[in-house]
């Protein structure tokens, strides 16, 4: 596959995580549904970090770092959440 392919399936996929995130984010707050929107941030750092950036080929430590962190983040943002109620 191209590379001029490769980011116009990033650039949709990346479109259509964004609609489903704001969907989702107006059916209603509650946990499940913040994992939901969670998880579709996760998958838009993936595309960003593999699709765009290009590090699928890349050393595995810069792989782990720019997927780790939102990784972290979400993990973060799911344990206030689980502790303030």
């Amino acid at each position: 596959m191209s590379a001029s392919n490769t980011l116009i399936l990033c650039w949709l996929g990346l479109a259509a995580l964004s609609v489903t995130s704001v969907q989702l984010g107006n059916t209603g707050a509650t946990l499940l549904m913040t994992g939901a929107v969670l998880l579709a941030a996760l998958g838009k750092a993936w595309l960003i970090a593999d699709g765009f950036m290009e590090l699928r080929h890349a050393p595995r430590m810069w792989r782990w770092l720019l997927l780790g962190w939102p990784l972290a983040l979400v993990a973060g943002v799911l344990l206030s959440l689980a502790l303030r109620g």
